[in-house]
């Protein structure tokens, strides 16, 4: 790897943002990488990082809405969205964006409530 060292908070135009900045004190050390895997690899990342950030909202969205629905005790619209619940919630596990055992309790203490 390629370690460039600049002062602070002076960034210069780097082709399709393949630089990882790391602080070190007063300085800024850029990490670039040099090979064609490396930066397809960095490519890859960003795609990943943007499809789990869909999910882990997704994921959050889904839980707040049942517990909004349990709070107003509307039992029947929470049976109903319980199966989209679950489906959510088991998709986001598979993908290994939370632990399968964060979803099972979750699953599992939602429909003790219900």
């Amino acid at each position: 790897m390629l370690l460039v060292i600049e002062q602070v908070f002076i960034v210069q135009n780097v082709k399709n943002n393949k630089v990882d900045h790391v602080k070190i004190g007063i300085y800024t050390v850029k990490k670039m990488p040099n090979t064609k895997s490396a930066i397809r690899r960095v490519r890859r990342v960003k795609k990943q990082t943007q499809v789990n950030r869909i999910r882990k909202s997704k994921y959050k969205n889904v839980i707040k809405k049942m517990d909004l629905l349990i709070k107003n005790k509307d039992k029947t619209k929470a049976k109903k969205f319980f199966s989209d619940f679950q489906s959510v919630l088991m998709q986001v596990a598979k993908s290994g964006v939370i632990n399968k055992r964060t979803a099972s309790r979750k699953i599992s203490r939602v429909s003790k409530k219900i």
